[in-house]
């Protein structure tokens, strides 16, 4: 259990820094994944701690725990990507918006007929 666990928490940091250099995951999202492969990490090398915790919180067994502690991660995620998610759309809704004004206002000015004194004095050159 210990090497298994030593050896998905080494695959999972490789992972997230390999992410993190090519510049496909943010340094906010690499923080959570690097701290709960650390996390895995540290258990894998002391496994008396995961059954010290499940005593000390109650649990019957030390899956009980990690299956407890890996649904309130998962929860936090969730809440966090919906949070990222729901400020995204509000900024992709104000940045369509703008885009709705600014092609009026160039349509309003394409529109707009051109007066002798808007003309360009010496014409386009072929070249």
């Amino acid at each position: 259990m210990a090497i298994g666990a030593i050896l998905l928490a080494v695959l999972l940091l490789g992972v997230v820094i390999t992410l993190l250099v090519r510049r496909q995951l943010r340094e906010k999202y690499a923080a959570l994944w690097i701290i709960i492969g650390a996390a895995v990490l540290v258990l894998g090398l002391f496994p008396e701690l995961l059954r010290w915790m499940t005593a000390a919180f109650g649990f019957q067994l030390p899956a009980n725990l990690l299956f407890t502690i890996a649904i309130i991660l998962l929860l936090g995620v969730a809440l966090h990507l919906s949070w990222e998610l729901s400020r995204a759309e509000e900024e992709i809704r104000r940045l369509a918006e703008e885009v709705a004004i600014l092609r009026e206002a160039v349509e309003r000015i394409e529109a707009r007929p051109v007066s002798e004194h808007e003309a360009p004095r010496h014409p386009p050159r072929d070249e």
